[in-house]
């Protein structure tokens, strides 16, 4: 089945947008405005250590959501992670198509364009291309883009960056629910923890206003990394309104997903967010979920419960967890 592309839709030269992506009157960004003037937290990761975990759990806790400097990503390779991103989209529509995927099928990895279950729903301004970076076990490098040539050693060489910092962060978020630094870790697959990439490619849209790139969601995921172009776009709910996200340059985005939610018995909170789309510009985001294999069982911490802390969340395994939210069935 022929898949209708965002990207090739958007080139057509469209001057008013297909009802299809028009989102409901409430949903959309015109009548949902973000409040101005407010600053989500940046932590530098090069504060003393208790200082990092003091901020990292306030920020998780308050928020489910923080930029994150000096982390140590060299910030040429997040310039070529981008750019050789940038250049697969670039590609002619016939060479992008030959990665495509089949989410109804269970194909998730390769190129894609959130299709819906059904005539009411709305569809997205996006495209994008998604594929495992670990483990090794999990890589399908065939599936990975050929062009352009260094696609494969620039994103090798992020997930290295990226196993790193998700590492250190799992740490303090350990040590901010006040348990040992390995104990988030050990819960979300250790060494068989999956980092999935997700490049998120929103083409300029005639009518922005009137819609979404990503609509609003939480991750499934324990944590995501996430680095985008310098258009703007993410925004948070937090206190009953829309926050704007603006954008860092080299700066990291971290959100708390729901696994990490759940683990943390609700004090860490999974983040609602959702995604606008500009009229002249491309906007570009490179997501890292760092998710527990399929198998994991993931529930409260017990050693975060007691009888005053009883647990909020049922316990299942990962893949059980993804089928109801898939589905939008309750867990």
């Amino acid at each position: 089945m022929e898949v209708e592309r965002v990207q090739a839709l958007a080139i057509s030269g469209l001057n008013e947008l297909p009802a299809k992506f028009v989102r409901p009157a409430h949903e959309q960004p015109e009548n949902s405005k973000a409040l101005e003037g407010v600053t989500v937290p940046v932590i530098s990761l090069a504060q003393p250590h208790d200082v990092v975990v003091k901020e990292v759990a306030a920020a998780a806790t308050a928020w489910g959501f923080f930029l994150i400097t000096d982390h140590g990503i060299p910030s040429p390779l997040i310039q070529q992670l981008q750019k050789v991103g940038h250049e697969f989209f670039l590609l002619p529509q016939q060479e992008k198509e030959a990665y495509a995927n089949d989410p109804a099928n269970g194909r998730f990895d390769g190129y894609g364009t959130k299709m819906t279950k059904n005539h009411d729903e709305k569809v997205e301004w996006i495209d994008y291309f998604f594929h495992l970076t670990a483990p090794p076990s999990k890589v399908n490098y065939e599936i990975w883009p050929k062009n352009p040539p260094s696609y494969r050693e620039v994103n090798d060489l992020y997930n290295k960056e990226m196993q790193r910092v998700t590492d250190k962060l799992l740490e303090m978020l350990s040590e901010g629910l006040g348990l040992e630094a390995k104990v988030l870790k050990s819960h979300v697959g250790n060494e068989e923890v999956e980092l999935e990439m997700k490049i998120n490619m929103y083409p300029p849209c005639p009518q922005p206003e009137l819609a979404l790139g990503v609509e609003p969601h939480t991750d499934m995921s324990a944590l995501t990394l996430l680095v985008s172009n310098d258009v703007p776009g993410l925004q948070l709910w937090e206190d009953d309104n829309w926050v704007a996200v603006n954008y860092l340059s080299n700066a990291v985005f971290v959100h708390i997903g729901d696994q990490m939610e759940v683990l943390s018995n609700g004090k860490y909170k999974s983040v609602l967010h959702r995604s606008l789309v500009n009229k002249e510009r491309m906007r570009m985001s490179w997501a890292v979920f760092v998710a527990p294999p399929h198998e994991a069982v993931i529930g409260p911490l017990p050693e975060l419960l007691d009888e005053k802390n009883p647990a909020k969340y049922s316990t299942k395994t990962y893949a059980e967890y993804r089928h109801r939210k898939f589905n939008k069935l309750p867990q």
